[in-house]
């Protein structure tokens, strides 16, 4: 930890951020956001752009793996090895792994960054934008890795071997840490909000504050096994007590900083696993399909979303088994049914593939709903589970450009309407994130076991899931004394605190 904040620390001050509206421009890095003069106006868009790229990348991809959509065609039985067989070690790898804890404390120093100079300029709204998302990804790294620094974390020299605190702890002070940053919304002076460089809310306070509520709300639900809930019970209270609520219909939490269909600049999930510039299939593209227990999940419900997720081969949509280590021409891409996207929808918007410039999701209308027919149905909040259900498929139908007018009948089968159980709404839920914020998939599943996702047949022994990521190298040579009192760190039997 006191290389990374060290050399973080010194990068981000020497970086320097373009302003929002050349924020694209291919000689900046949008990693990169901040230098001590900058305006708020200027880091802000870059440290939201760094948030949902990890989200709806890095997060989005192990998510969608280990939660269920995705496998690979036998041409592409090399992909994604240490996800597909749970190799703890090969993922932290330093140098060929998979950098969650990194990019997180990354993308966490940027908005302390915003935080440090929005105090001392008296910017309330910048200030509660920036603790907010603090939370978010706290809360975030939590579910990835358990215990982790958070006093401590992002002060640099201060704390160079950072003092780890349990992850419980660390989702309370993240509960806390957004409803400071809600207050200090709510107190900012008309006149002082964000505009354009607020890249997802346009400086809407109501909209920040429902977001901030919904992320709040995704980590209680995520506390329903434990036996946290007078700790539940209170901070719904709260929420309740602020009156704003949560999103809800037409109302994602989209970033948009101004995508172009120019190289280096186009929608990172379009340029990752659709089409580059020129329109030419990603290797992702050609490789990735959806698995057969997704496929099947669809099927049984005649699900119309099917239609607009994949492609068609021979009359029928066809998936493949994750982590089939056998190259089997049942499973060749000329055979299974790969992302549909404008090219192969008549150039129409697809599910998740609507054009290169299209905004990337943070949260979904649809994961709010789901979460707050959650909370219903479980006594947490008032009103009806069966409406906030219903919502949240018809919020999926809409973003994935299924006809509204097809939801009376595909509502009407025993096998979607509302029965008053939490095993329906995560069943939906479920097939709403699909490859849009698959982290969710993978924590629903741990938290609940549902829906029935099959192992990877390359899994270390049949019963063999991953519960968490084990700390990366960087962190064991620089504070390894306090990630070595955290346990064993395996990735196969140690699970986050709320995994019960």
């Amino acid at each position: 930890m006191k290389k990374i904040m060290n050399v973080l620390l010194a990068a981000v001050v020497a970086a320097g951020l373009s302003a929002c509206n050349d924020f694209l421009d291919v000689n900046d890095n949008p990693n990169s956001p901040v230098s001590e003069n900058l305006r708020l106006s200027a880091k802000l868009p870059a440290a939201l752009v760094s948030s949902v790229n990890q989200e709806s990348g890095q997060l989005n991809q192990i998510g969608a793996l280990w939660g269920g959509y995705w496998g690979t065609t036998s041409e592409g039985i090399n992909l994604f090895p240490d996800l597909k067989n749970y190799n703890g070690p090969a993922i932290r790898h330093q140098r060929d792994g998979i950098p969650v804890w990194e990019n997180a404390y990354t993308t966490l120093l940027y908005y302390q960054l915003i935080r440090q100079q929005a105090e001392q300029e008296g910017s309330k709204f910048y200030l509660g934008i920036a603790k907010v998302m603090q939370g978010l990804h706290f809360m975030r790294l939590v579910d990835v890795y358990n215990n982790l620094p958070f006093d401590d974390a992002l002060q640099g020299t201060v704390h160079p071997t950072p003092k780890y605190e349990d992850g419980k702890t660390v989702y309370v002070k993240s509960i806390q840490l957004i409803s400071d940053g809600i207050a200090d919304i709510k107190s900012a002076a008309p006149g002082t909000e964000p505009g354009t460089d607020d890249v997802m809310f346009r400086g809407n306070k109501t909209l920040w504050i429902k977001f901030a509520n919904t992320v709040k709300l995704r980590g209680l639900i995520r506390q329903s096994q434990t036996d946290n809930q007078a700790f539940i019970n209170t901070e719904i209270q709260k929420i309740k007590s602020e009156g704003t609520g949560f999103l809800g219909t037409g109302e994602s939490a989209l970033v948009q900083p101004g995508y172009l269909n120019t190289a280096g600049k186009l929608n990172p999930f379009w340029e990752n696993y659709y089409r580059n510039v020129q329109g030419v299939s990603t290797g992702n593209h050609v490789d990735i399909r959806p698995t057969v227990f997704l496929v099947d999940q669809y099927k049984a419900r005649k699900d119309p979303r099917l239609n607009t997720l994949y492609v068609e081969v021979a009359g029928d949509f066809k998936g493949v088994l994750f982590g089939n280590p056998n190259a089997e021409a049942g499973y060749n891409r000329s055979v299974t049914s790969a992302f549909k996207g404008p090219q192969e929808n008549g150039n129409r918007p697809s599910a998740l593939f609507k054009s290169s410039t299209q905004a990337s999701v943070l949260l979904g209308s649809f994961e709010s709903l789901f979460l707050q027919a959650e909370a219903i149905q479980r006594g947490w909040l008032e009103g009806s589970a069966k409406s906030a259900y219903e919502a949240g498929i018809q919020e999926s139908f809409k973003y994935m450009e299924v006809n509204a007018a097809e939801f009376a009948a595909y509502n009407a089968q025993s096998a979607v309407a509302f029965n008053n159980t939490i095993d329906r709404i995560i069943e939906q839920k479920w097939l709403a994130l699909n490859s849009i914020s698959s982290i969710e998939a993978w924590n629903d599943y741990r938290r609940l076991g549902i829906p029935a996702i099959p192992n990877s047949l390359d899994a270390p022994s049949p019963t063999a899931r991953p519960l968490r990521f084990m700390y990366p190298e960087s962190e064991r040579q620089t504070n390894n004394t306090e990630a070595t009192k955290q346990g064993s760190d395996d990735m196969i039997t140690d699970k986050v605190w709320w995994d019960n």
